[in-house]
């Protein structure tokens, strides 16, 4: 049973006995004296995809819903259909564009890690690593003794997502990308 502070996206979740999933979630820190922390989360019901807003309070208990988990590799893509391939026994799963909502700008071809969600046999959805590495594939030039600052530019991967990066990379470099927040983490 995770509490409320111990989600993350893509996490299945029970609400009054339906599977929710995590996709996204809002952190507020109210600044008045013994005010806890508001976790603000919105959830997708894993079969009718219907959209759920609700708050929980940090040490708040939440029922983790009856889906199975296995580990996946990202195959390829078609139209918007995302394809997935169980790493032991070798099954395909199809996502679309929209079950994957925001989380395909992470995904490039033969990607590990990946945690695929099942309710009787058919895919809900994905939980990413929580790092991906991404080639930068455009990013204005590097400036010579930019490395001691923390000034950043812009950066386009390989991916078509768009993030911030020091100023000192260049294109056609390897980063890693948190896929929690979406913002640069370190060189690969």
């Amino acid at each position: 049973m995770p509490k409320a502070n111990e989600l993350k996206l893509g996490t299945a979740i029970e609400i009054n006995g339906e599977p929710y999933v995590v996709k996204h979630i809002d952190v507020r820190n109210p600044t008045s004296r013994g005010a806890t922390t508001l976790y603000k989360i919105r959830f997708n019901h894993m079969k009718t995809k219907q959209k759920l807003d609700e708050t929980f309070k940090s040490d708040d208990m939440l029922k983790a819903a009856d889906c199975s988990r296995c580990n996946v590799q990202f195959s390829y893509q078609d139209g918007d259909t995302y394809y997935f391939m169980n790493s032991e026994t070798y099954d395909q799963y199809a996502l679309s564009a929209e079950d994957l909502e925001g989380q395909t700008l992470y995904l490039t071809d033969g990607l590990d890690g990946i945690i695929m969600l099942l309710m009787d046999d058919a895919p809900l959805g994905i939980q990413l690593p929580t790092t991906v590495t991404l080639q930068i594939v455009e990013t204005p030039p590097a400036m010579k003794g930019s490395s001691a600052t923390k000034r950043t530019k812009t950066a386009k991967l390989a991916t078509g997502l768009e993030v911030q990066i020091p100023e000192y990379i260049e294109s056609g470099e390897l980063i890693k990308i948190n896929t929690e927040t979406g913002e640069f983490s370190s060189r690969a």
